[in-house]
């Protein structure tokens, strides 16, 4: 049985070119970019390459990547980097509710050592108001930490006016753009963005790699430290092999994203109108343009999403219930409460995330095997539907 993957936000397969870039660095080419012999040197530009590549894709100088060990490394960075540095004219941190937790348990570790934080509401489509992150700031606030685009609903988030209201108010402005890197154009200049993260095997590169852009003059304390690697702003020896390929998954997405944001953009929507059209009682989570050209989330009244999604794999059909990296927890989404979405029907939501392999075939499967998959499971459930609703007899 073929098997169709639409997961591409919990994780994407890493490319042939990609993986042909790294192989080097794992035989012949092993030497420690510190080293000042040969084989150093060939390791260090490696590194210094694929600097310039990661630094294209968000339109920024080479120096100003720090590569780091993921995405969460380089959100712990920013975040807990400003502020120790600050800390002596502020202790003020704002963010959203519908962060990753890379995020949110990071502002949660400050606020346990002297550190206030303000969590900013948002809309029922997930958006952020800038007017709440700037009635939140205080004399006291040093930043804001707000993602560019949500990792379970899409919701793309109005970065450029958050970054004016920062930059008038002197305040450091970090964006979280894990979901974003590679999938949209990004110009950290022109969005006045200080501080950005992003992780390569969302675009087709390799775990265990990130990255962390520092606008230049950035007061920011090292997240590690015992060495002077990354011009002293990362401790350790660099992972070549990561680093390389994560440079050219960047140079390859870059020359790339439009194409393919068109592309999965068309299957996107033919997807939510084809569901909310043939299946009753379902909904689209997240803001119905403003979102992600490959993300699709939807909430089913009266079933639980884990069950949908066990019975989509038994038909070949890889898709999740929100972050992979909470899928474990049996309490619903953050990001979903956030929405105001009644728990119930939180319980019952599903994310397809579409990439780089996804076909139109890969839809028609999808769409014939939904919404049998939803009637079949609500045959099964203890609620019943009468003429004054669905009562629950258990």
């Amino acid at each position: 049985m073929k098997r169709i993957y639409m997961d591409y936000a919990a994780t994407t397969p890493m490319l042939p070119e990609v993986a042909a870039a790294m192989q080097p660095y794992f035989s012949h080419k092993f030497g420690n970019p510190s080293s000042i012999h040969s084989m150093g040197q060939e390791a260090s530009d490696a590194v210094e390459v694929a600097r310039g590549q990661v630094a294209s894709l968000i339109a920024c100088r080479p120096e100003d990547i720090v590569f780091t060990g993921g995405g969460t490394e380089a959100d712990n960075h920013a975040i807990k980097g400003v502020c120790l540095a600050g800390r002596e004219r502020g202790n003020h941190i704002i963010t959203t509710a519908i962060e990753h937790h890379a995020v949110l348990y990071t502002c949660n570790f400050m606020n346990g050592v002297g550190f206030d934080v303000t969590v900013a509401p948002v809309d029922k489509y997930g958006m952020v108001d800038p007017d709440d992150i700037r009635k939140a700031i205080t004399a006291k606030t040093l930043l804001v930490s707000v993602m560019h685009a949500n990792n379970e609903v899409g919701a793309i988030q109005p970065i450029e006016e958050i970054a004016r209201i920062t930059r008038r108010a002197g305040v450091y402005f970090h964006v979280d753009a894990v979901q974003t890197a590679g999938h949209l154009p990004i110009d950290v200049d022109g969005m006045g963005i200080d501080l950005l993260s992003a992780s390569a095997h969302k675009l087709y590169g390799p775990k265990g790699v990130g990255m962390l852009y520092i606008r230049p003059g950035t007061r920011i304390v090292p997240l590690l430290h015992g060495g002077e690697q990354e011009n002293e702003r990362r401790a350790g020896t660099e992972n070549v092999a990561g680093i390389a390929g994560f440079g050219r998954a960047a140079e390859i997405a870059l020359a790339e994203m439009a194409k393919e944001a068109a592309r999965l953009s068309g299957y996107r929507d033919r997807l939510i109108d084809s569901v909310l059209g043939r299946v009753g009682d379902s909904y689209l989570n997240g803001h119905r343009t403003s979102r992600l050209p490959n993300n699709t989330n939807f909430s089913f009244d009266f079933i639980e999403g884990e069950a949908i999604i066990m019975y989509l794999d038994a038909d070949g059909i890889c898709a999740s219930t929100g972050s992979a990296c909470s899928s474990a927890s049996s309490e619903p989404s953050h990001v979903l409460m956030a929405l105001g979405i009644p728990v119930e029907r939180a319980r019952g939501s599903v994310r397809f995330t579409l990439g780089r392999w996804t076909s139109e075939e890969d839809i028609n499967k999808v769409v014939e095997a939904l919404p049998r998959i939803v009637e079949k499971l609500r045959a099964m459930s203890p609620l019943v539907k009468e003429k004054c609703g669905w009562i629950n007899y258990l």
